[in-house]
């Protein structure tokens, strides 16, 4: 017979006191009234015949169990095993009927829910609606069919969403993190032995082995590079997924989206994972689960950024995350933002590197966790604050709301980079000392500084992750201070993430046993500033390519309703939609911009309605000519817009540039008229191409 959860609470009470116990004293230990005690306590005699174990009561003494010892062992086994709910513990209660429905999604009663964690229909009744708070967030809703009962609904992704953020808030990953921390064969017996509870074992310690076995035998650098928390995520991710494919809940098809990612290393490392599980556990799985498992790695932190040659080519590739960071850096504080921007330590391997997962995890709904998120927030308050306005800037570029683990990793990196400004004029250091950290780039950067800072000349630092520690780092290091346990044969100290006074002292004490002077490099300002320059006009070009739109529309739409298509076309927001509009408008009054003889329009304006330059074509679904007598004869309309910003010269001279092709060029203006969108797109990255040269033979 099962037991009710609180006739398990009660169970274990008696069988860990060993001994008399009074009703009262049972119930005042479960929170309880001591009539709901004695109800429970009627059906307890029937529901332990099956362990040979009587229960006892006797008036004004208490109650008590008897039987033989190995009888009383076995049901304390059972017990233990099984997952035991205190359900007067309201939190509990209400995060164990969330965890029911995303278990079960099928019509469930509600006396099915109030005999399982025995409690009233009433009281259920009122732990669904907060239930339908947390489930809100993603997309899926409660419903209530009286008569029926109630059940979930909504799109499989969010229903994948909203189990994968239970379980990141729920879980204890200690004994995957254990496989992370020694990826040795022998832990898989340890895993098999642990009883891991906490999320009420909506996974099984078999699955979870099988995928991490499938997981360990691919070789690959990015998955021997992640940082604990994302091999944890990772794990999780593909755990669950191949959890609902074995029952057969296979996730609807999104082929943009697999288009979108064919072909990129990542989607290749996830389709050998892909491989793995198939044949593992002799299932197919769709490409849509490849390409989530592909975003999941996008999403994920390394261990440190590489700083050779090629790493150096992938990361100032990413121009378009450069724009954005200049943006962010500006808003943290416009009066040291030029400052700011020379290093190249915070903008390129710090901010830059940091924000492209980021991105990743906010367009997907990735939760991350940031266990110093209170420490930084109360110790490092000012530059916390200012961080919000920097997560705004994410917010208007791409849409996602930044959450406060993320604005929390983002101060890491500008405490750092303001704590390297303050102590740039400061002389280079002569004692060889390595930084250890495998919790990722900010973290480390921001030890160091404090470090530097400290110790002014007195020292030469260096940041190093788990796998750096090679004999020749080892030779050259005089101590290392770690955030971890190391297994090297080095002088290492031990201290906390943030470094307290006490931990500073103790640095201090081993920089005095070692004294050495090391060669310093200066920075040439003038070409960081050059380079800048070139960061920026590539990251407009192609932001421009990738952004260009051939956007068809009915061919009866006046003037104003083009115009309106316009905004709606760059922006969700009704405020910047209307700047455009405006700022279109009152061009024409200047001029008109239509020429019906060569069937073309050029409508071009600056407006703070838009953050980057836009060239998008608007032409009739048809394919002919608009109708509407205020657009009569227009075959195309050609869209040219660029942003309120300190660099006007550079962008109207880009968008001149496309302005001078238009007329000299026939080929574009055909193109434009009778070609499709990536015909036009082709044509722009030729002719930007050439412009991109002609400015860098000015630089």
């Amino acid at each position: 017979m099962d037991f009710t959860p609180r006739m398990q609470q009660i169970l274990l009470i008696m069988l860990n006191e060993d001994k008399v116990i009074s009703v009262k004293n049972l119930a005042e230990r479960m929170n309880l009234s001591k009539r709901t005690v004695q109800r429970e306590l009627e059906y307890l005699g029937r529901a332990l015949k099956e362990y040979h174990v009587e229960f006892c009561s006797k008036t004004g003494t208490g109650v008590w169990l008897e039987g033989a010892r190995e009888d009383r062992d076995r049901l304390l086994r059972h017990l233990s095993e099984k997952d035991t709910l205190d359900a007067s513990d309201r939190p509990e209660r209400r995060k164990r009927l969330i965890l029911e429905i995303l278990k079960d999604k099928t019509l469930k009663k509600l006396y099915y829910y109030s005999e399982l964690f025995g409690v009233s229909e009433a009281t259920i009744s009122a732990d669904l609606e907060a239930a339908e708070e947390w489930f809100e967030p993603f997309n899926l809703k409660i419903i209530r069919k009286p008569g029926y009962g109630i059940s979930i609904e909504g799109r499989e992704k969010d229903f994948r969403l909203a189990l994968r953020a239970f379980i990141d808030e729920n879980i204890d990953t200690h004994f995957i993190r254990d496989i992370y921390e020694e990826k040795d064969q022998a832990l898989f017996e340890l895993v098999g032995s642990k009883n891991d509870k906490n999320i009420y074992k909506i996974l099984n310690n078999d699955l979870l082995l099988r995928v991490i076995a499938c997981i360990q035998r691919i070789k690959d650098r990015r998955l021997l590079n992640l940082t604990e928390n994302s091999y944890v995520g990772l794990v999780l991710h593909v755990t669950i997924a191949v959890n609902r494919i074995l029952k057969k809940e296979i996730l609807e098809e999104n082929q943009a989206m697999v288009e979108s990612l064919r072909g990129n290393d990542d989607f290749c490392l996830a389709g050998r994972i892909v491989e793995e599980l198939c044949k593992e556990f002799e299932i197919e799985i769709p490409e849509i689960e490849t390409a989530y498992i592909c975003l999941h790695i996008k999403g994920a932190k390394v261990q440190q950024i590489e700083l050779d040659e090629d790493s150096r080519a992938r990361v100032s590739g990413q121009r378009e995350l450069l724009e954005v960071v200049n943006q962010m850096i500006d808003r943290f504080d416009p009066v040291v933002a030029w400052q700011l921007k020379q290093d190249e330590e915070f903008v390129v391997h710090g901010l830059a590197a940091h924000l492209q997962p980021t991105l990743v995890r906010l367009a997907n709904n990735m939760k991350i966790e940031n266990p110093l998120l209170d420490q930084i927030k109360r110790d490092y308050a000012a530059i916390f604050e200012r961080c919000r306005s920097v997560a705004e800037v994410i917010e208007e570029h791409y849409g996602y709301p930044v959450p406060e683990p993320e604005i929390g990793y983002l101060a890491i990196h500008f405490g750092a980079a303001m704590v390297r400004l303050e102590s740039s004029r400061e002389v280079k250091r002569k004692v060889n000392m390595g930084v250890v950290c495998a919790s990722g780039i900010g973290i480390s950067r921001l030890m160091c500084s404090r470090i530097n800072r400290f110790f002014n000349d007195r020292i030469n630092l260096t940041a190093y992750g788990l796998n750096d520690l090679s004999p020749y780092v080892l030779e050259r290091t005089d101590f290392f201070v770690s955030t971890l346990q190391l297994k090297e044969a080095a002088d290492i100290l031990y201290v906390s993430p943030l470094l307290t006074a006490r931990e500073m002292e103790q640095i201090a004490a081993k920089v005095r046993e070692y004294e050495h002077m090391p060669a310093v490099r200066q920075e040439d300002e003038t070409f960081t500033r050059q380079l800048e320059e070139v960061n920026y006009m590539a990251a407009q070009i192609k932001s421009l390519i990738q952004r260009f739109q051939l956007v068809r529309t009915e061919e009866t739409v006046t003037f104003e309703e083009f115009l309106v298509r316009v905004g709606e076309g760059q922006t969700p927001y009704a405020d910047r939609q209307k700047m455009i509009i405006d700022a279109l408008k009152r061009r024409e009054t200047m001029g008109s911009q239509f020429f019906p003889d060569f069937s073309f329009a050029l409508l071009h304006a600056r407006t703070a309605g838009v953050a980057r330059p836009v060239f998008t074509v608007f032409k009739p679904e048809t394919g002919k000519q608009f109708l509407s007598p205020d657009m009569k004869g227009i075959r195309a309309a050609i869209i040219m817009l660029m942003p309120e910003e300190e660099h006007v010269n550079e962008n109207a001279s880009m968008l001149g540039y496309l302005s001078q092709k238009l007329v000299e060029e026939d080929e574009f203006l055909n193109t434009i008229m009778s070609g499709e969108e990536e015909d036009i797109r082709g044509l722009l990255s030729r002719y930007l191409k050439k412009y991109f040269n002609r400015y860098l033979d000015k630089i």
